[in-house]
């Protein structure tokens, strides 16, 4: 595990793959070929890396949100808006544990209030099964809304790959 709020890159790419395993709107093919990316990055890095790295992505899409709203509408208010309409549809998903809300929330609350997400739910211990589920349900949430936002289904989808390609471009 790495330590004071910094995560593996691939382990990021993993978290934003098991979005995309989530995304209904994800071909088949490329569905099977992101889990297999994040058994690969469990296997690596563990399971705690991959879920620290989703609590990051929830803390950059929720900042992005609140600074710079997709769209260019209305700035959203973090707490009116953004974190109750998160939070409210986690019961969409049948297995995300409602014992698992508060710490989820904690997480939203501290992106919004421009902390470190990771190194503020590192303070906690290790994020457990249950807990990561929820992470990334909320993670899947704020990317719907990112799409819904700038009416265009798939567009953070695309902005992120973009963003690995890059990042990979770099790498080498």
């Amino acid at each position: 595990m790495s330590s004071d709020g910094v995560v593996v890159d691939e382990a990021v790419r993993a978290a934003w793959d098991a979005y995309r395993v989530l995304e209904k709107r994800t071909p088949a093919e490329e569905r099977q070929q992101a889990q297999q990316r994040v058994r690969a990055a469990i296997d690596s890095f563990g399971r705690e890396e991959v879920s620290r790295s989703a609590v990051f992505l929830v803390g950059v899409l929720t900042g992005y949100l609140i600074a710079e709203p997709p769209g260019g509408g209305d700035q959203l208010d973090p707490l009116s808006d953004l974190i109750p309409a998160v939070i409210r549809r986690l019961p969409c998903f049948e297995l995300a544990d409602p014992e698992q809300v508060p710490m989820a929330t904690g997480v939203l609350m501290a992106a919004a209030m421009g902390m470190d997400t990771v190194a503020w739910r590192d303070r906690f211990g290790k994020i457990p099964q249950k807990e990561a589920m929820v992470h990334g349900f909320v993670l899947w949430l704020l990317a719907d809304l990112f799409d819904s936002l700038v009416e265009r289904p798939g567009a953070i989808d695309q902005m992120m790959r973009e963003t690995f390609e890059t990042m990979s471009t770099e790498d080498r």
